[in-house]
Parts: structure tokens; sequence; C-alpha cells
């Protein structure tokens, strides 16, 4: 199929440049004046994308040349088009940063790949001509990148913003297509450990669009910004084909504040390919609901370890049903509340206990980044020989474990639970420092929905129990 949707992708020369604060504004004040923007993330990244889709009132997903196969960010790109005005796309890390020295899988090689033109995020604080030579450096490295202008961020005042602008459009002949001020007050989207605190606990999250929303109305021509990206050619794609629905069973998903990191196609895969979807809160639910299978994903169960250690009642529901062979997924933070134990700052406070496992939030990231491994024995998820290829952003280890627990995967790149090894698994659970997106991985549905419905029909009998 062919899309001749208009497109954008906004840049910095590095992670904090800004751009995840005027991709926001952008958001928000185009949607107001009635455009249809369909956000994306570029990279593996959960708290930037739930923030996007929260400022465009619309899904947020991802697009990553390492994670995702040319089909799946077809798949990812036609769903939005069908009703868009404008895809945003917010990069990662700088412009041209990569795996490599060469920059493999860059935000530069992503907009090329969706041939977008490029809105460069330039951070101007004191700096005046030297971000022309920023701006000649960016053109000079890559010619063929549609460089199509530059929005001056952090700027101090009208006679900085004309020096600044004068140097960039004179001398690195490139548009400036505005200028935000440096914001006063109170930072809008604070950070911690993982970045940005996310959505679902910044006490303020519409207040902080707004105001992001304001600065980039008031600071940039959105009228030559959406010229731009008109220049957007035709793009083709061929987008993998959706699985038909073959299982019909209920998957309960952990939510909450301590709970937000999932990619919209993997519970989209889920519903697919047939199961009933229930979002429940381990910090408040009285029980885990009456369903055949649980996924927990990522997010922050260190920060709320106190809530989650208090509802025991909760927990003691999910041991039974894994008594009982009830199949559970998780991943990182999953696998956190899984545990015995997890220590924060040199509290103990007790988990699900459903694995035999103590978990210890260290102060500095224990693994960060993309995450290769390869399923090198039997387990009940991934058939032997399965490549997995996903990411990890954890500043948690496993510092005591069980005998019974044991690791599946060989980690072939990251660090998983150490030693190259990942995948805890014990009877139907499956637990990993491994994020997987449902693209990069069309098989992960299916295993998981086939032990779901095993379990539905074995519902009144006793399995092996874990932990």
């Amino acid at each position: 199929m062919r899309v001749s949707v208009p497109r954008l992708v906004v840049a910095g020369l590095s992670g904090d440049s800004g751009k995840t604060l005027i991709s926001l504004g952008l958001a928000r004040a185009l949607a107001d004046r009635g455009l249809r923007v369909r956000p994306f993330k570029k990279g593996p990244d959960y708290i930037d994308a739930a923030w996007l889709g929260a400022a465009a009132r619309a899904t947020c997903r991802n697009l990553d040349t390492f994670l995702m196969s040319d089909e799946a960010m077809a798949a990812a790109l036609a769903a939005a088009a069908a009703d868009a005005d404008l895809l945003l796309v917010e990069g990662n890390r700088g412009l041209f940063d990569g795996v490599d020295v060469e920059g493999s899988h860059s935000t530069a090689m992503l907009a090329r790949r969706l041939a977008a033109p490029v809105v460069l995020v330039l951070d101007c604080t004191k700096m005046t001509r030297t971000a022309a030579a920023l701006v000649l450096g960016c053109r000079a490295l890559d010619p063929e990148l549609d460089l199509a202008g530059v929005i001056l961020n952090r700027v101090g005042c009208g006679r900085h913003e004309t020096i600044v602008s004068e140097a960039v459009a004179g001398t690195a002949g490139t548009p400036v297509l505005g200028a935000i001020r440096r914001l006063r007050g109170e930072d809008p989207l604070p950070g911690r450990h993982l970045g940005l605190v996310t959505t679902a606990e910044h006490p303020h999250p519409e207040e902080a669009i707004v105001r992001a929303a304001a600065a980039v109305a008031e600071g940039v021509d959105l009228d030559r910004l959406l010229a731009a990206a008109q220049w957007a050619p035709e793009l083709e794609l061929k987008p993998a084909r959706p699985a038909v629905a073959d299982a019909e069973v209920g998957i309960a998903y952990l939510e909450g504040r301590a709970f937000s990191f999932y990619y919209p196609e993997n519970l989209e895969q889920l519903e697919r390919s047939g199961a009933r979807l229930v979002a429940v809160d381990p910090a408040a639910a009285a029980a885990l609901p009456d369903v055949d299978g649980l996924y927990i994903g990522g997010g922050f169960p260190e920060v709320h370890a106190g809530e989650l250690g208090a509802n025991s009642a909760f927990a003691a529901s999910v041991r039974a049903r894994v008594a009982a062979g009830m199949p559970v997924y998780a991943e990182c933070a999953g696998l956190m509340y899984l545990a015995r134990e997890l220590v924060v700052g040199g509290v103990t406070h007790p988990m699900a206990g459903v694995l035999d496992l103590v978990v210890e939030q260290m102060s500095s990231p224990q693994g960060h980044g993309y995450e290769i491994a390869v399923a090198d024995l039997d387990n009940p998820f991934f058939p032997a020989g399965t490549r997995l290829v996903g990411h990890e952003f954890h500043y948690s280890r496993v510092i005591a474990g069980g005998d019974r627990a044991r690791t599946v995967l060989r980690v072939e790149r990251g660090t998983g639970t150490g030693e190259q090894r990942d995948g805890i698994t014990c009877g139907r659970v499956f637990a990993s420092y491994l994020h997987l997106h449902a693209g990069a991985t069309p098989g992960w549905a299916d295993g998981f929905l086939a032990l779901a419905a095993r379990y539905a029909g074995e519902r009144g009998t006793s399995t092996a129990a874990c932990g």
C-alpha cells in the first residue's frame, strides 16, 4: 500500500535537548487546531510514548529499526496513517547516535527509512554562533538527510534569539522554524532514574502538556512547520498480516502507578488472537480476577514497593493461581514483583512470592540497551532455538535465588539476570529483564495464549507450584 500522509521527525543533538517537551507541545498545539496527529516514539521507550499519546489524544506507537521488522513498522505506520493528518515522530538520543560508530539504527536512519523531513531541536544554552557550526556539521555528516529546519530551545532573551537565528539561517543555510525561551518556574517534565516521571505518576500531567503547548504555540511558526511536513514524498508500505483469533481466554495485565510499560501492539496482538484483557491494579485490588493468564509488564515497583507489599491478599491470590497452573509472563518490573522480596534503599519489602528470589534496587543501571537472547533450554513459552530481540533498562538485580529457579535464555547481547543468562522459569511462569515487542516476536502471543487455553481446560486440577 502507498501512503502520502505529511510527516516529521523531531530530533536533537543529544539526550536532554528538550525534544520531548517540544514534541509534546507540537502534538497538542496541532491537535488543538483540529489536526489528527498520530505520534510515534523512536526506539524502545514507554514513558515518552505515553506522554506523546496523552498530548496528541491518540495512541502513540514505537518505531525501531533494530527491534522491529520492516513489516512490523509498516503495520504501525499503516494503522496510524489511515486517519491521520500528520505523523509526528520523536527521535531518541542524538540525531546520529546508533548502536555503532556508523550510527546504525539511529534517528537519522529511521528518518531516511520513513522519507521524513527532520526538525532539529537545538539547545542554545550559553551558545550563539556555534549553533551554526553544529547545524553545518549535521548537514555535512549526512547530506542526504532532509533537514527541514531548526527549533531553537532554551533561548535566553530576544538578542540571544536574534544572533542564533541569523547564524543558523545565514551561515548554516537552514530555516529557523521557531524559538522556545527558557521556561520559568518548576520543570513541567521532571525526571528520575529511568527517565521522565510517567503520566500515571505525574501530579498534573495535563497541566504539563498545556504548558508545553503554550510555549510551542507562542514560539514556533506552526504553518511553516506543517509546510515542511508536506514535503514528505509518498511512502510504500508492506505491512504484516494481522493474526487471526484462535483462542478465547481471559488475560489479566497489571496496571496502575507501579506498572505502565506496555507496547500497544503487545496488548493488541493478544486481543486479535482472542484474549479478553482485564486491567488490574495490584496495589488496590483484593484478588486477581477470574482469568486464564497474567501478563506483567514494566514499571516502577521500587517506587511503590510499600503499597505493593502491603496488599498481601492480592499476592496470595496470584500464588494460588500459579499453583493451579495459570501461566504468567513477566518483564522486568514483573520479575521484581514475582520475587519473594524487593530491597529498596536497604529496606526489604515482601512481594508476590511466586519466585524464590530476592531482588535489590541499585543506584546505577544494571542493564541498559538492546538485548538479544536465544532460548537454549526447553520452556513452556518459547521453543528451544528461538531468537528473541528486545531491550532492557533496569536498576535492579537478582541477589539471591532458590534452587528451583532456572534460566532458559542465553544472552548474546545485554545483561539479563547476570552471567549472560535471562528468562527465569518455574512451571508456567516466565520472568526476565527482556522487554519484547510483538512486532519483533510474532510467536510470543501464540505461545502465551496456548498455555492460557490449556490452563482453562484444566480448571479444578492441581499442577506443580512455583515459589
